[in-house]
């Protein structure tokens, strides 16, 4: 049994990524720590809660930071929707957080639980960083910390050069590279090039029944982002991709383990993942980069979870 904790800025490719966890009977989330990122927090709080009730999953949603570190809040309601979760119209009010806040969660449950702990993260890692440097201790706890950061290929999606996750608060990004914690990145390259959902493979997720119908349907503001702006034929899932990883590392088939830093200065490159690949710095490695997934693999875990 995996004990995880997953930390998510909870949006539609969030929801997806919760299904493959909470309906893994396997898998043991202990804790489910929201972020602001994708959507506000209260936000993602409600979307949170929905995806684990849909899920008949009891796992406790916390709340945690409302804002970067240092930085002015970006959104990403172009992406997903004025409800993060594509505007198809769920009900997505009223449900109660638990009560402690998800720092404090965390590094509670990293000392409860030392070196058994999957820590799954899916949007920026304000909370991680925060609850860093309220206990520098936790970062030797987990067993891993898989993310949904930064490319590998130094491609953006929100810049030339940075992904969201770490262009939201590159200074958060930075405290978690720098810690030692063992982490392994899933970058925005993979979900471009291996998790990408065609219209006809959304269908297929769709006719495996009620959570299939969800996690399609939740894309339709991400399918019409992707057709515009990251041109994508269909909608891609970065962090389901990660969940897959976290769950089954061999969905991973590229996988480098090399320097990694994060630029909090650049005037166009702040947010960048910077991965010496040749070494170039003589920095020790600080990251397993996952370059590229087994898509079929992936399909498969989605399609067993969308069935349940």
């Amino acid at each position: 049994m995996t004990r995880m904790i997953i930390d998510t800025d909870t949006a539609s490719d969030d929801a997806v990524a919760l299904v493959l966890a909470l309906t893994d009977a396997d898998v043991d989330v202990l804790a489910i720590t929201v972020v602001a990122g994708n959507v506000p927090l209260e936000m993602g709080v409600q979307n949170a809660i929905y995806t684990r009730d849909l899920c008949r999953s009891t796992a406790p949603v916390h709340a945690g930071a409302d804002r970067p570190l240092l930085r002015e809040q970006v959104l990403a309601h172009d992406v997903h929707g004025a409800d993060g979760m594509g505007d198809i119209g769920l009900p997505l009010t009223g449900g109660e957080p638990a009560p402690d806040h998800a720092v404090d969660v965390l590094i509670e449950l990293a000392r409860r639980y030392p070196g058994e702990i999957t820590l799954v993260t899916l949007g920026p890692l304000t909370n991680i960083a925060l609850a860093l440097r309220k206990a520098p201790d936790i970062a030797g706890l987990f067993d891993r910390v898989v993310m949904m950061a930064g490319t590998g290929d130094g491609t953006g999606n929100v810049t030339p050069a940075a992904e969201f996750n770490v262009y939201v608060d590159p200074e958060a990004a930075d405290v978690v590279f720098r810690s030692g914690m063992p982490l392994e990145m899933v970058g925005w390259d993979v979900s471009r090039n291996d998790a990408t959902l065609t219209a006809a493979d959304g269908e297929a997720l769709a006719a495996l029944g009620p959570l299939g119908e969800f996690c399609n349907g939740i894309q339709r503001q991400l399918l019409e982002f992707c057709r515009t702006v990251t041109h994508l034929d269909g909608f891609d899932l970065p962090d389901p991709v990660t969940m897959a990883v976290a769950l089954d590392p061999s969905v991973a088939t590229r996988v480098v383990h090399v320097p990694v830093a994060v630029e909090t200065t650049g005037s166009q490159t702040a947010g960048m993942t910077v991965c010496d690949h040749l070494g170039v710095t003589d920095r020790p490695a600080n990251v397993k980069v996952v370059l590229a997934a087994d898509r079929d693999r992936f399909l498969s875990m989605l399609h067993r979870a969308c069935a349940r």
